[in-house]
């Protein structure tokens, strides 16, 4: 197979994965192709999140009924090395309830710092991230080149920007680096990127709902508030889209608006979630990918002058193989087929299928969904996903987190339920997936309504391991205890480029 020659950055929706390869691969490069096995090898997850000191709850609204769509999006989660110790620490994002808490109770985002052996310390408050509110993605990234990676985190309501002051501390410094809006606003997605090649990372958005609960039905209101005959929240059909934003780094700590100029804010207005960047035509400068929710996903070719084109339609990513429209929420790319060209996996509602979508290497994609055996579990409905070498064979696998948005499926025979056990498939080698969910542990089969996921290897033993924020309970800290090939660690710090080696 061909020697790949991009990187990715993977922003899932509430995630941030440091990407970490088991093999180097070099430009032009020519390694012999690997012997297929149908027989994958024994991969075991085990859930260490208790004694692992990440025991707070993710709040997500009514656990037993939900009466808005903003009660269903969930939380992100993201390891990153904020402290620069070489051990990756962990920042859960949370969200809220209708009813609210008693003064001093709200709940909060939480920042864990790795204690190097294999527990956490809580260290919001020290750290000064505390922030409450309808939390959903976050994304990070050094945007000034210190040398300390930053934060930013989406909400309904208003997003933020944590400055990492190189101490222990962040500073809130939406405001001041240009980021703030009066108006109220439901950011879910977002991902540094350094789209002009300028050195400096820039910042997408994606956006979900024009959302007000005072103007939006409830339960069993309208025919888009039930599901298969039961009364359900309303959205986001029948509810009002919104557009996308794009901020250009100005190398002095702020940012500015550059959605219309560029090009971005033509497309839509659609209900969109993940924030995915990558290099997907290889010609060197990074395209932005969006999956949507009940609207076409998009995909936005860079032309190298500071604008975008909305390609998703001609690309072969917006629809499914059948030209459906699909709730799209979570998405990652990688090449899982060793041609050297990124693909794009997209997680769905229940009912669908997630879509596997193979790069042409001609600026178009093909739904290789069932071709590649990624059909048959269309009873889960699909939020992170993550491409993740779990055994270290030097070919990505693949991981989906999955929970319903209608707790009333649990009081109703529907073939599905509200916590749902997450989905783990095995690249084999030759193009298609295995699925050993059942044979990969208790960290995988337990069900839970999960949402944002990221993944790295945080013990430094050579293995990667999860990280999911679950709604209604706290979050999952998958330990993978496979003892599976070699691995390398390699720490990317830009020189010309953006110090976080992003689009590298």
């Amino acid at each position: 197979m061909k020697a790949s020659h991009f990187s990715v950055a993977r922003f899932v929706f509430g995630a941030f994965l440091l990407a970490v390869s088991t093999s180097v691969h070099r430009p032009n490069a020519t390694i012999a192709p690997q012997h297929f096995s149908a027989t994958p090898p024994k991969v075991h997850f085990e859930d260490i999140a208790a004694r692992a000191g990440l025991t707070v709850k993710t709040e997500d609204g009514g656990e037993k009924t939900k009466k808005y769509i903003i009660e269903t999006t969930g939380s992100g989660a993201a390891f990153f090395d904020y402290d620069n110790d070489g051990w990756p620490d962990i920042f859960l994002v949370n969200g809220t309830t209708l009813e609210g808490f008693p003064k001093d109770k709200d709940p909060t985002s939480h920042l864990y710092h790795n204690n190097r052996d294999g527990t956490f310390t809580d260290v919001t408050q020290k750290a000064r991230v505390g922030i409450t509110g309808w939390g959903q993605g976050v994304c990070a990234g050094d945007y000034d080149n210190d040398g300390w990676v930053d934060l930013y985190i989406t909400f309904w309501g208003h997003n933020v920007l944590l400055h990492n002051n190189g101490d222990g501390t962040f500073t809130d410094v939406t405001k001041k680096a240009g980021l703030w809006h009066d108006d109220v606003r439901w950011g879910t997605g977002c991902a540094f990127v350094d789209y002009d090649r300028d050195g400096r990372l820039d910042l997408f958005v994606s956006q979900y709902i024009d959302f007000d609960p005072a103007t939006t039905p409830i339960p069993g209101q309208s025919k888009f508030c039930r599901w298969k005959g039961i009364p359900v929240m309303c959205g986001p059909r029948g509810l009002k889209g919104t557009r996308n934003e794009l901020y250009h780094n100005n190398r002095s700590g702020t940012f500015t608006d550059v959605s219309d100029k560029s090009g971005v804010a033509k497309a839509g207005p659609y209900y969109c979630f993940t924030a995915l960047t990558g290099d997907y035509d290889n010609d060197g400068w990074p395209d932005i990918y969006v999956a949507c929710d009940s609207t076409p996903s998009l995909l936005f070719r860079n032309n190298h002058d500071g604008t975008f084109s909305e390609i998703g339609i001609r690309a072969g990513v917006a629809y499914n193989q059948d030209g459906e429209e699909q709730a799209g929420m979570g998405a990652d790319a990688a090449d899982y087929d060793g041609d050297g060209w990124l693909d794009i996996i997209k997680t769905n509602f229940s009912d669908q299928t997630a879509s596997l979508y193979r790069n042409n290497q001609d600026e178009t994609f093909t739904d290789v969904t069932y071709e590649a055996g990624l059909g048959g579990n269309t009873q889960f409905l699909g939020w992170g996903t993550l491409f993740v070498d779990v055994d270290n064979d030097g070919w990505p696998d693949l991981f989906m987190a999955n929970g319903h948005v209608y707790p009333e499926l649990d009081r109703n025979a529907m073939g599905s339920t509200f916590r749902e056990r997450k989905l783990l498939y095995w690249n084999r080698h030759d193009g298609k997936f295995k699925d050993i969910s059942l044979d990969a542990g208790p960290g995988i089969t337990k069900p839970f309504n999960s949402h944002g996921v990221a993944a790295a290897d945080f013990d430094n033993d050579g293995m990667v391991e999860l990280l999911v924020n679950n709604s209604h309970d706290p979050p999952s800290l998958l330990k993978n205890d496979g003892k599976h090939g070699n691995w390398i660690l390699v720490k990317v710090v830009g020189t010309k480029s953006n110090r976080d080696g992003i689009g590298a």
